[in-house]
């Protein structure tokens, strides 16, 4: 018959050999005769019984909080929250970039098939990747060329600089984003490299994305890929943001327009189906936005600002 003495000095024992003394299951299975699986279980007993109490000391940064009420309450598996030197475009962009940047790296292992949008906050995660050795890792474009093809932040170049970075094999989508007509589009989607490299895009482990505000100086509209019109449209229609040009609501709830009939790339599903996907964006004018891709269930990962992210807590504490 087993004396309780007896069990609480085993149980003791048993959690100075895993915890102080770093031996393994099977090691701590070896020396006292139990199986892995009953060592695990006299360690859960051990905690149970308060013979092991675990404490992690709290950290100087009010950051963290904000982070863990973000992944608590639009149930992310990661937010990452950064303080940029000021709060204009410019600034936030580029103290985004580098964070996204290391929460993409801790992810990778070198054969993933990684989907990258476009734009100036995108441009700022690439030019922060380090450089690495990943040749069986594919980079593929998410949706066709958006605004200038010789800009800095289009699409294509920053897949194909990613790949050069990491070594590895880059895809782009040889077409507009945005079509003019439907029919141009259903043609171009139907040529094998077009439609191959948008499949491979839909099976990506990690997309990387932005998203896109819809006000008057939001980039589709003053490249004119969104006309005026089009725009008071999908305002009257409850729209306010966008990703790969596909338009949601605050709730996010998807708002179909036209102008999904005629772009090149992946739809809100296929996004949303991705195993892991880091969205990077901040600022006081795409509160509403990211609010509703976070509604909607489109992200995963978010890399934001701290002020962006106060904006976002009190818009749902205060609903």
């Amino acid at each position: 018959m087993r004396s309780d003495t007896d069990h609480t000095k085993l149980l003791y024992k048993i959690a100075k050999a895993y915890f102080e003394d770093k031996l393994t299951y099977q090691a701590i299975g070896t020396r006292f005769g139990f199986s892995r699986m009953k060592v695990a279980r006299l360690l859960a007993q051990a905690e149970a019984e308060k013979i092991v109490q675990i404490i992690i000391a709290p950290i100087e940064d009010e950051k963290i909080e904000l982070e863990r009420q973000l992944e608590a309450i639009f149930g992310l598996y990661e937010a990452v929250v950064v303080q940029p030197a000021a709060y204009d475009n410019a600034s936030i962009s580029e103290a985004l970039g580098p964070a996204a940047a290391r929460a993409l790296l801790r992810c990778l292992t070198g054969k993933e098939v990684v989907g990258l949008t476009w734009g100036r906050t995108l441009l700022s995660v690439v030019n922060a990747l380090p450089p690495r050795n990943w040749p069986a890792m594919s980079v593929v474009q998410t949706v066709g060329g958006l605004g200038k093809f010789d800009s800095e932040t289009y699409g294509a170049d920053l897949v194909r600089r990613t790949a050069q970075s990491f070594r590895c094999k880059s895809f782009i989508i040889p077409a507009p984003g945005i079509l003019r007509s439907r029919m141009a589009c259903e043609a171009l989607k139907s040529e094998s490299q077009i439609s191959g490299v948008v499949s491979l895009a839909a099976s990506a482990d990690i997309l990387m994305i932005g998203i896109g505000k819809l006000t008057e100086d939001a980039y589709l509209v003053e490249e004119g890929l969104v006309t005026l019109e089009e725009f008071q449209q999908l305002k009257s229609m409850g729209a306010v943001g966008e990703i790969l040009g596909r338009f949601f609501d605050a709730n996010g709830c998807p708002i179909y327009h036209e102008i999904d009939s005629r772009i090149i790339g992946l739809d809100l599903d296929q996004i949303r189906s991705a195993p892991r996907v880091i969205a990077v964006a901040g600022g006081d004018k795409k509160v509403r936005a990211i609010r509703g891709a976070l509604n909607a269930k489109l992200v995963k990962v978010l890399v934001t600002d701290d002020r962006t992210a106060v904006k976002l807590l009190t818009s749902v504490n205060g609903s």
